[in-house]
This record gives C-alpha cells, sequence and structure tokens, in this order.
C-alpha cells in the first residue's frame, strides 16, 4: 500500500545530495530505503546526501558499495548502505548478512532494490531515480506501509 508520493526534479548533483539530506534528518530508527534507477542516475549522491542528515561525521567518504556489498557508517542512527548490483539470486542475501541489517534499528539504503524478493519488505520508503539529461533528475518518493511523516 502506497501512503504518499512525491516527485521532485533535482538540478545538480548537490541539490540531489540535499534531498538526501533532508530525507535522513527526519528517518525514524530501522527506516529502509528501497533505490532504484539506472546506473549513474543518482543512488549513491542520494546516499551521500542522507549519510550527511544521519550524522555521518565528515572523514566517512561515502561510496557506492558495488564490491563490498555492504558498507556501514556510524551517525545518529548507523547506516548501512547496500548495493545488490553484483549479486545474482537470493541466496546470497543470507551469505551477506542482509536479513540480519533489515531487523536492525538502522537506516538501511539498498541500491538495486528491484532485485530483493517482491514481498520481503513491508514498510519502506521507495526512491526511483530518472535521469532526465546530464544534469536533471526526476526523483520519485513513495512511501510503502509507513506512517505519512510531516518533514519541516
Amino acid at each position: 500500500m502506497i501512503n504518499k508520493q512525491v516527485q521532485i526534479i533535482t538540478n545538480f548533483l548537490d541539490e540531489t545530495r540535499a534531498l538526501g539530506e533532508k530525507t535522513g534528518k527526519h528517518l525514524d530508527p530501522g527506516t529502509v530505503l528501497a533505490l532504484t534507477g539506472d546506473l549513474g542516475s543518482g543512488k549513491t549522491t542520494f546516499v551521500q546526501g542522507l549519510a550527511k542528515g544521519l550524522d555521518v561525521p565528515d572523514n566517512y567518504y561515502i561510496t557506492s558499495p558495488t564490491y563490498t556489498l555492504i558498507n556501514e557508517y556510524p551517525g545518529r542512527y548507523h547506516l548501512f548502505h547496500v548495493d545488490l548490483y553484483r549479486i545474482e539470486n537470493y541466496a546470497d542475501f543470507d551469505d551477506i548478512g542482509l536479513y540480519e541489517i533489515l531487523r536492525s534499528d538502522g537506516i538501511i539504503a539498498i541500491e538495486w532494490a528491484d532485485k530483493l524478493p517482491k514481498n520481503l519488505l513491508l514498510e519502506y520508503l521507495a526512491i526511483h531515480i530518472d535521469i532526465l539529461n546530464n544534469e536533471s533528475r526526476k526523483i520519485s518518493i513513495a512511501a510503502h506501509g509507513l506512517r505519512e511523516k510531516t518533514w519541516d
């Protein structure tokens, strides 16, 4: 069930990062963000801003965990940055500890979330990023099963 959906156009990487930061400032423990979009659309850029909004210290450089699969960062809440791009089957989720992370009270940002089984996540923010041109992105955010929250 979708509670609310919004679409935002960003015109620069900094605007995508700022949207991630604003999102991070308002998340509750245990929130899962399911990020989808083409390669190079800005999923990691969004997570960089998310980390800032979660007060991850500046000395942590947020990169895509394409090869490590999961990066963990300290902050107001632990941030688990998951990249499923190289995952080939559901059995790998257990091997990388994904199910355990999903039961944590951290913030879980999952890139390539469209590789997850359809009914695995009951409550999450779906964030889809479309490339409009070299600089501009259309970011669609939909809350699934989450209580509506008012952001300042």
